[in-house]
């Protein structure tokens, strides 16, 4: 579906999105993104210009697999699903910004980086002109994530101006982190992308909170997941002591994807029932509206006794002097 033009208005448009709620196929790359590929098509056909697809939907969540042991079979498991996580560049991205420039959308994709021997949890931005925009890696892994990925930094908090308007994403718990949405606040955000892998229903509440705090619209997306999606014991465990919860189609991750508008009305979900595609049209003149009430980073700041400073350089653990000399100017 085109930008819907209202007026001469440039903030009028409506713009169509959806988010995606499904499960990885784990360990298996080319399946998952075959499965995103059907998915995306699928968004497509109903006219969207932006499908989110859930936190770490490329190499999966670790959901169940007791790395905080610390045991030779952890160290393998690790093995395992390092080898499943991508690099960027990488024949993965090429993919998803191919797939994003034949379907002529926008692509936010979460998934597992790899860099050196260090996994991240990111989020990856495509144009529908098959381009890669940039990443954003999470900042604070949540309780025993911290075993297995590393934390971003400050300069992996994008928000990119697009002609559908300024996208840019905080993944699962990052959005209860007041400073960081404020530096997303800053950017001037109007879609706020929130993968997650966080079922429970005080997630509805933070999504609305975002929306409304931020005047932009959040779309949530999560993976819903059955035990038959995970590999099988021992190498995924899932603590439960109810026989039922191990059984294959007990659910493991009950989704809760939802699309939020800016006066925090929800415009589609929570889906708690199952994989399924959300779609809901951006009114991007609601963002206007609900500023003039509250704008957080403009008429409702107050700088002279609240501010916040983000250090959005990259932070590396080893700097070389010659590299450092060797990107100075010559002098004449």
């Amino acid at each position: 579906m085109a930008e819907v033009e209202m007026g001469t208005d440039s903030s009028a448009k409506v713009v169509r999105a959806t988010v995606v709620q499904a499960s990885t196929v784990f360990y298996n790359n080319p399946a998952t993104l075959d499965k995103a590929e059907r998915l995306l098509a699928e968004a497509v056909e109903l006219g969207s210009q932006l499908v989110v697809f859930p936190e770490a939907f490329i190499g999966g969540y670790p959901r169940g697999t007791n790395y905080a042991d610390r045991t030779p079979l952890c160290q393998l498991k690790f093995r395992k699903y390092y080898s499943s996580a991508i690099t960027i560049p990488g024949p993965e991205v090429d993919r998803l910004a191919a797939l994003a420039g034949k379907h002529k959308v926008y692509l936010v994709m979460g998934a597992i980086e790899r860099e050196g021997h260090t996994l991240y949890c990111s989020v990856l931005f495509f144009d529908p002109q098959g381009n890669y925009l940039g990443k954003h890696r999470k900042l604070m892994p949540t309780a025993l994530e911290r075993v297995v990925w590393g934390f971003g930094d400050g300069s992996t908090l994008p928000v990119f101006d697009t002609p559908i308007g300024k996208i840019g994403s905080a993944i699962c718990w990052e959005n209860k982190m007041p400073l960081l949405r404020a530096a997303l606040y800053g950017k001037g955000i109007e879609i706020y992308c929130a993968p997650t892998a966080f079922s429970g229903e005080t997630f509805q509440a933070t999504m609305i909170h975002v929306a409304t705090e931020g005047g932009c619209f959040v779309l949530s997306s999560n993976q819903f997941c059955r035990r038959k999606d995970y590999p099988p014991p021992p190498e995924y465990v899932f603590s439960s002591t109810d026989e039922q919860d191990h059984t294959p189609e007990s659910v493991v991750c009950c989704g809760g994807s939802v699309i939020v508008s800016p006066f925090g009305k929800v415009l589609a979900g929570p889906n708690f029932e199952g994989e399924g595609l959300l779609t809901a049209d951006l009114d991007m003149g609601e963002i206007v509206r609900a500023k003039f009430d509250f704008d957080v980073v403009g008429h409702y700041a107050r700088p002279d006794v609240l501010s916040l400073v983000v250090k959005d350089h990259q932070a590396k653990p080893v700097t070389y002097t010659s590299q450092s000399q060797a990107s100075q100017p010559h002098s004449s």
